[in-house]
């Protein structure tokens, strides 16, 4: 027992300690302020988000990049409020090349779907996905198109992060998008990219169509981000970056319950036992045996067969490791504030993730509005 306790607690050191290295040997991106060249086709698709788009809408209306080189393309995925006429109403008061087209359902991925539909009538060549609940910085599109043009990158993945609030759920869910965060610099850094977020996401439409868009895991909720991201990496892995940028950063929004949250977690563990990432199935495997560890370790030190002070070893590894990896996350999205929540959100997350975990397995979890089958 002993033997397997130092071994998961030794591999998560090492697992932990390589995202550090890769996130700092990713080096951060600098605007050189070059003329723009880069023609970008924005994708959002949005259901029921009337809630939430006002601040989409004033971000884009905020874009400092030149009008003529994007579009913005909304993609109404049947929704049942005012969100189609809010984007329509502000759409004629804005010189912005916007239009709002309707979902065209084929698979069981309602959201892949709306981005296949908008690739097909995308005027340009490189596409951009994020989400309706986002804001946008002013020199997103900027940012995009120095990488672009500086670099050979045919996919680049980019930092996303939640708004931060002043309540405990908030600042929980900060604090696993930051380790997310870190995980995924720290792949790229490694130069074995196995991590990206939907919501500030960009490809060439020519390479998406090359591999075949979402062939093969359309059977599956989510994963709109990730399993194009395989299929590029497989394609061309040197060609696949990421724009390690201040600003670049898209900030969307936190879930307003632990029950959409576990919703919100459940639709993303779906889609794992489909990855085909060995990276990323054997990372996550790492992470999943040391929160368990952490619980099996309570229990078994209760119980008298583990010592308390081995249980301290195990804990004490875990807490330093995890708080440096978010220190240098938090650091960079400017959120270091969030770290006074790190204690008692360290405490709750093991117990967090097995649950989930757990679930996963046979439960059914709604998301928009609508039940999905795991």
């Amino acid at each position: 027992m002993f033997l397997i306790i130092i071994s998961i607690t030794l591999i998560y050191l090492l697992l932990i300690v390589c995202f550090i290295y890769g996130f700092e040997k990713l080096k951060p991106f600098k605007l050189i302020n070059l003329p723009a060249k880069t023609n970008f086709s924005v994708i959002i698709p949005f259901r029921n988000e009337v809630e939430n788009l006002p601040d989409l809408l004033a971000s884009i209306n905020s874009l400092e990049y030149p009008k003529h080189l994007f579009e913005i393309i909304f993609v109404d995925d049947s929704s049942e409020d005012d969100s189609s006429k809010l984007i329509l109403k502000f759409l004629a008061d804005s010189q912005i090349d916007i239009k709002v087209i309707q979902n065209e359902r084929q698979t069981h991925s309602p959201k892949k779907d709306a981005i296949t539909t908008a690739i097909k009538q995308a005027k340009h060549g490189w596409i951009i996905t994020t989400d309706a609940d986002c804001t946008l910085p002013k020199y997103w599109l900027d940012s995009f198109d120095e990488f672009i043009q500086q670099t050979e990158a045919t996919c680049v993945a980019a930092p996303v992060t939640y708004q931060l609030t002043n309540n405990f759920l908030n600042r929980f869910q900060v604090l696993d998008i930051l380790s997310l965060q870190g995980a995924t610099m720290g792949g790229f850094g490694l130069q074995k990219p196995f991590l990206c977020n939907g919501a500030n996401f960009a490809y060439k439409k020519e390479t998406f169509n090359t591999v075949n868009g979402f062939e093969g895991n359309s059977n599956i909720s989510s994963g709109d981000d990730i399993f194009l991201l395989e299929k590029m990496v497989k394609h061309n892995s040197k060609q696949v970056q990421f724009l390690k940028s201040e600003q670049a950063i898209v900030t969307t929004s936190s879930q307003d319950s632990w029950q959409q949250l576990i919703n919100q977690r459940l639709r993303w563990a779906s889609k794992t036992k489909s990855y085909n990432n060995w990276f990323g199935k054997v990372t996550g495997l790492i992470v999943l045996l040391m929160n368990a560890l952490i619980i099996v370790s309570i229990l078994l030190t209760i119980f008298g067969i583990v010592l308390p002070k081995t249980l301290f070893y195990i804990v004490f590894i875990k807490f330093n490791i995890d708080v440096l990896l978010i220190y240098k996350t938090a650091t960079f999205y400017e959120q270091r504030e969030v770290l006074r929540s790190f204690l008692f959100g360290f405490i709750i997350y093991p117990f967090f993730s097995c649950y989930v975990a757990f679930l996963s397995m046979f439960k059914t979890f709604k998301w928009k509005g609508r039940s999905f089958k795991q």
